[in-house]
């Protein structure tokens, strides 16, 4: 019943900026945890940025802090991702993931993805040179 669409990836050059987002349908929870992550070309899939619904205030890995921005539409069905000042380290396929049982980013960096029992199919963000 829980759905999760990513859009908004895209090509871009440095420096420029892209708006993800994360639609979602299905919840039927008070409380819910989503994040993003994305996975490079040969590398491991690694955690983004983290919202809660009783805490909006976002977390975000440091290779993104300052330059990214996690938040929720007013309905809250929908997470966005502010990416700007884009760099070529910041091509992936970006994939939002949602925690509706143990709804917390306190874990979201590490490499355990268990938490995330929903997940998007992703979208690709290509930053070139």
């Amino acid at each position: 019943e829980v759905q999760l669409v990513e859009s908004g990836g895209g090509l871009v050059q440095v420096g420029e900026s892209l708006r993800l987002s994360c639609a979602t349908s299905g919840f039927t929870f008070v409380d819910y945890a989503v994040a993003w992550f994305r996975q490079a070309p040969g590398k491991e899939r690694e955690g983004v940025s983290c919202i809660t619904s009783s805490d909006t205030s976002g977390y975000y890995a440091d290779s993104v802090k300052g330059r990214f921005n996690i938040s929720s539409g007013n309905a809250k069905s929908t997470v966005y991702l502010q990416m700007n000042s884009l760099k070529p380290e910041d091509t992936a396929v970006y994939y939002c993931a949602a925690d509706l049982i143990y709804p917390s980013c306190t874990y979201f960096l590490e490499p355990d993805f268990g938490q995330w029992e929903h997940w998007g199919k992703g979208t690709l963000v290509t930053v070139t040179s």
